[in-house]
């Protein structure tokens, strides 16, 4: 099992704090423009945001001398992370339009669980107090998203099947990240996630200038902060974090948005609420927890 660092542990934090408070502006950016269209701008945004770093960092490391990872490699998986990045946000956008915020929210969620499980197919060997994190955290989550009877639907299963490609995307991080340089693997995902939800704007909607311009609030939050910043923030964070960890930390997002709704919104937070705060923290406190190392017999 990787290490787990403080410093990794605080970008995943900061990358779940950024995620909860953009809520907001996913909401209100589909007020003005298609999911597709909202996609494809937010995610070339971001990618647009990455440009002149990855220019700087390269010309940096070439007046250095400082060996970088191969091109091949970096577009594998910038190509694979966008894929997988662009399918889970649209099949998460249509499962909005189907079904509550707060079912949505505990159903994606739910990567917590299906990463560990994964993780099993792939020989990923995961310590008993993860999964009792994982449970902790996905009994936590239910108290805190669902307001209502869990009975699957349509928009339900659009979003189940968001989930599963979430916990694929964070997997396959896992797997590029200490292969390739972060940023831009980040950039070429937002590249390829970006491309792919624009083609399918306008195939099936019909992107303006106009809505494009009243939106552009939501659009700068979510494609410079919640797409250039946190994304990226996820990909060096994972770099030295077990997947599972990762996905337990991650979680807080929906923890900081409600808090964030309660603190800048004044949003009442009911016990049920409160009591799945603690739980998904305490959950995530537990999997951080050093693991006790038998004393060797001395004499």
């Amino acid at each position: 099992m990787k290490k787990v660092s403080l410093r990794s542990s605080l970008l995943l934090f900061l990358t779940a704090s950024i995620w909860g408070v953009a809520f907001v502006a996913q909401s209100v950016g589909m007020d003005y423009m298609g999911s597709c269209t909202f996609n494809g701008v937010r995610f070339l945004m971001g990618s647009a945001v990455l440009m002149p770093l990855v220019w700087f960092r390269r010309k940096k490391d070439r007046e250095k001398q400082i060996p970088r990872a191969g091109l091949k490699i970096t577009l594998t998986g910038g190509i694979c992370c966008g894929v997988a990045l662009g399918s889970a946000a649209l099949l998460q956008q249509f499962g909005i339009m189907y079904t509550t915020v707060g079912k949505a929210g505990f159903i994606t969620t739910l990567y917590i669980i299906i990463v560990p499980v994964l993780g099993i197919f792939l020989k990923k060997k995961v310590p008993g107090k993860v999964w009792i994190g994982a449970v902790l955290a996905a009994f936590g989550l239910y108290l805190l998203c669902m307001s209502e009877r869990l009975v699957l639907g349509k928009g339900d299963t659009y979003v189940f099947l968001c989930a599963m490609i979430f916990s694929v995307h964070i997997l396959i991080i896992d797997y590029f990240s200490p292969k390739a340089d972060g940023v831009e693997l980040s950039c070429i995902q937002f590249l390829t996630a970006g491309t792919i939800a624009l083609v399918l704007a306008f195939v099936f909607e019909t992107p303006t200038v106009g809505s494009l311009a009243a939106g552009i609030i939501p659009l700068a939050y979510a494609g410079i902060m919640s797409s250039g910043v946190a994304y990226t923030l996820q990909i060096i964070g994972q770099k030295d974090m077990d997947p599972t960890i990762a996905s337990l930390i991650l979680s807080l997002e929906s923890v900081v948005s409600v808090l964030s709704g309660w603190i800048i919104l004044g949003q009442a937070l009911s016990p049920r609420e409160l009591m799945g705060c603690v739980l998904v923290f305490g959950a995530v406190i537990l999997v951080q927890l050093p693991d006790k190392k038998r004393k060797e017999m001395v004499g």
